[in-house]
């Protein structure tokens, strides 16, 4: 059987199962990672989105802090059009 490779978009749908080890068909794996390995900017967007893992498994704030809680309701306020983003 010929393998197609996969197009940024196919891998952009799978990307963050993938970093998350949520992808559980082997051969899918390693055609994302293969993809990842040959594709400057999927490779890329997988390496900022694990230094993001990173920094957040590093955070010192603990995840019912006042500040998290502020950021969590900004955002919702923000996603319901409720925030003026523009000057």
């Amino acid at each position: 059987m010929i393998r197609r490779q996969l197009s940024c978009r196919q891998v952009g749908r799978s990307l963050q199962a993938f970093l998350d080890n949520e992808v559980h068909d082997p051969d899918h794996a390693a055609r994302l990672q293969g993809h990842l390995d040959a594709c400057r900017d999927c490779g890329l967007e997988a390496e900022t989105y694990r230094a993001v893992q990173r920094a957040i498994a590093r955070s010192a704030a603990p995840l019912d802090s006042p500040e998290l809680a502020r950021l969590r309701d900004f955002g919702a306020r923000l996603a319901a059009g409720e925030v003026e983003t523009d000057p």
